[in-house]
């Protein structure tokens, strides 16, 4: 009785929830889940979702050396945040890097950060997953369906 009830509430609210949204900041797209809540400070992007359960941190930022290399770029975010566990990948073609901690949270359970980086030699970029790790079925594919989605905006006429 009691798991058909849960799997209807699933079923229920299966795609609504996690519906992605394009959204951009500066020169830099990703698909966001569309229901959850947005709020910005300093400049950072914080969408919560909507059980409180997850919430994620969108940063653009600029290169600050002229003609940087992008992979140059990324090996110096990843060695300033601390160098070891990163995983390389290409994001929206252009390099990045990803890593997963688990640390213990203030109200007692487990929880997951799992950290995107990137850089076109120009702009850089950060997504930020937090979430419980009991709900880690629930968010982890979504933290990457967001993380691996940014996309370099191109200015046009410069």
């Amino acid at each position: 009785m009691m798991l058909g009830t849960v799997l209807a509430v699933v079923v229920a609210a299966g795609g609504s929830a996690d519906a992605l949204a394009s959204f951009q900041v500066k020169n830099v797209s990703l698909q966001v889940p569309a229901a959850w809540s947005r709020s910005t400070e300093d400049g950072t992007n914080k969408f919560s979702a909507p059980s409180g359960d997850a919430y994620f941190l969108v940063d653009v930022g600029s290169v600050q050396t002229a003609g940087m290399k992008a992979d140059t770029c990324v090996d110096k975010i990843v060695a300033s945040i601390g160098g070891a566990g990163w995983e390389r990948m290409k994001v929206g073609g252009q390099p990045a890097a990803k890593r997963l901690d688990s640390d213990n949270s203030p109200s007692g359970g487990a929880v997951d950060t799992v950290t995107y980086v990137g850089c076109d030699g120009k702009t850089t970029w950060s997504v930020v997953f937090y979430l419980e790790q009991g709900k880690k079925e629930r968010f982890a594919p979504l933290a990457q369906k967001v993380g691996t989605s940014v996309k370099m905006q191109r200015a046009g006429g410069k």
